[in-house]
């Protein structure tokens, strides 16, 4: 009984995991070939604004939204676009209301969480979840990772091979080659053809109170 099942189980998340030639893959603007996205899936909604490059892979239960809620219109242009050969850790969620920009062969952790919008808080009478919230693109650079239970915030832009340490909760610019830790995320550990991997000063100790081996970058 017990094979049967997991054959059955097997059977169904072959059978609901969505593909560019599943019926629901025709609803995003673009899914390039080689894509998946695992069964079961998170909440998806506003397909028409999402485009995922070639031989990207979405984990179970990854949510992919554009907008509050399905049905309202957001415009002619994409507005979630995940490049070619990306992995997505499994129960992460990508909540885009603006832009979001993810490039080539982006790792995920599982539940990481990017978003482009966030709650203000400036009527102090209002209260915060009725107030309209504020929105800052988000680009995240390709061959960059992001571990797991990362959370990167409205108005973040990581440059290119950049590395988000687990937990962190990064918002800010970094540049190419970046390693960001702590909350909030500050840059820990950077890359320069004369020094190759090395700390900028105070990191070392940003990375200690992190928890986390400095070897490891």
């Amino acid at each position: 009984m017990g094979t049967l099942i997991h054959r059955a189980y097997t059977a169904i998340r072959r059978a609901g995991a969505i593909s560019p030639a599943s019926p629901a893959g025709y609803r995003f603007r673009r899914l390039g070939d080689g894509v998946s996205i695992a069964f079961p899936p998170g909440a998806i909604f506003g397909e028409q604004w999402i485009e995922i490059g070639e031989h990207t892979l979405i984990g179970e239960r990854v949510s992919l939204s554009c907008g509050m809620m399905p049905g309202p219109d957001l415009g002619p242009a994409s507005i979630l676009r995940i490049g070619e050969s990306c992995s997505i850790g499994r129960g992460s969620h990508i909540v885009a209301h603006q832009s979001i920009d993810i490039g080539d062969d982006v790792f995920t952790g599982p539940y990481v969480y990017i978003t482009d919008q966030n709650h203000v808080y400036d009527d102090p009478d209002i209260p915060i979840g009725r107030q309209w919230p504020r929105n800052s693109p988000v680009s995240i650079g390709s061959g960059s990772w992001l571990g797991a239970g990362a959370i990167i915030l409205p108005g973040t832009t990581l440059g290119r091979h950049c590395v988000v340490a687990g937990g962190a909760v990064v918002r800010g610019a970094f540049p190419d080659h970046s390693v960001v830790a702590g909350v909030p995320a500050r840059r820990i550990r950077g890359y320069t053809p004369e020094l190759g991997w090395h700390a900028p000063n105070g990191a070392l100790d940003v990375a200690s109170d992190a928890g986390m081996d400095r070897t490891t970058f």
